[in-house]
């Protein structure tokens, strides 16, 4: 993996963990595992379905964990109910990251500030909008998009240098609309909340997250030390997947409905293409399709990524000016039927599947 957070690797049997098969509804008196918070040892308040797997996976069969976002719910738009703003004022700790979910940052605010745990305050978020319009960057996004590659993923130097050559023409016109759309706001604020798709930054919340568990219930934190340990381990597995999946690819253009991936293209050296910014509520203009549409023309692309909880429209309208297929990148932000798997990992490997289908990977 690149350099920066090291997953440190350990057996995956080191510790008892929970199967996790959907995104939790915060049931009535008990989490989706069965475990009820008066019979825990601390109770677990989480808002969007990432905290809600790296919280069961690391505290076992002794922590509640209360997911307040209903399975197939677009987390952005959460409104809370009375039961579950006393949930969140009653937890043990609140696991959120700040500017996801206005509705969860003001009931964590208001009802369990000396409870909260934000991601933003563990790891370094991107700035919203960064990455967000990145093949309109050309030459130099190209070598500073790669760099990163040369650190730690090797193949950034070795399987994608073309896009230095390639990515230069079709692109004042797509960087006026998408800077653009950029400008136009978004509900997440000032950073990118999408760090669950880079597997490091999902290493490093979930050793915080250990040793904020520890501190609450110090009888726990044996267990949960083993539970951080199999979480790294497995996020390493899915790491080198990644890294090996993508060494030697014909394309590196991600082209995406919004623009969620910035973790994840930017880790593997891909180049992100977004039809609208990070706001998947933002509708993108006929001219900035138009715009995507030449750019799909132009480099050949032949996949447009949809999302499960986005009307297709948008990208089957591309497809039909382009013959370009359309096919799922999951943002992992809830689990869906039509999500390329039933837990992180599996989507995680859904997801690696796609792209290197997508982008001609051998």
């Amino acid at each position: 993996m690149r350099t920066g957070t090291t997953v440190r690797a350990a057996a995956l049997g080191a510790a008892t963990l929970l199967t996790i098969t959907a995104c939790g509804s915060g049931g009535e008196g008990a989490d989706d595992s069965g475990v009820s918070p008066a019979d825990a040892d601390l109770t677990v308040v989480t808002g969007v379905y990432p905290l809600e797997w790296l919280a069961e996976r690391i505290g076992g069969d002794r922590v509640a964990v209360v997911q307040l976002t209903e399975p197939g719910t677009e987390p952005h738009d959460l409104e809370l109910t009375g039961r579950q703003v006393a949930e969140v004022s009653e937890s043990d700790i609140a696991f959120y990251v700040e500017g996801l979910q206005p509705a969860v940052d003001e009931a964590i605010t208001q009802e369990a500030a000396e409870s909260a745990f934000n991601v933003a305050d563990v790891v370094e978020l991107h700035p919203a909008g960064e990455g967000g319009h990145d093949h309109a960057e050309g030459d130099g996004h190209a070598e500073e998009g790669h760099e990163h590659g040369e650190e730690g993923h090797g193949h950034g130097e070795e399987g994608h240098d073309h896009a230095e050559d390639e990515h230069g023409h079709g692109e004042d016109e797509a960087h006026a609309e998408e800077e653009a759309a950029a400008e136009e706001g978004h509900d997440h604020g000032e950073y990118d909340p999408h760090f669950w798709l880079d597997v490091d930054l999902m290493a490093q919340t979930a050793q915080a997250l250990g040793d904020r568990m520890a501190e609450v219930n110090p009888e726990g934190a044996d267990g949960y030390a083993q539970g951080v340990e199999a979480v790294t381990a497995e996020l390493e597995a899915i790491g080198q997947e990644y890294e090996e999946g993508l060494s030697s690819c014909e394309h590196d253009e991600v082209v995406v409905g919004h623009t969620a991936f910035t973790y994840l293209t930017e880790a593997y050296g891909l180049e992100q293409i977004g039809v609208s910014g990070v706001d998947p509520e933002t509708e993108p203009s006929p001219s900035q399709i138009a715009a995507i549409t030449d750019v799909v023309n132009e480099r050949g692309i032949e996949t447009i990524f949809t999302e499960p909880l986005m009307p297709a429209a948008t990208a089957e309208t591309i497809a039909a000016e382009t013959g370009a297929q359309v096919e799922v990148l999951d943002p992992l932000e809830g689990v869906t039927e039509d999500s390329p798997g039933d837990d992180y990992p599996s989507i995680m490997r859904g997801n690696l599947e796609a792209l290197t289908t997508a982008l001609s990977c051998s």
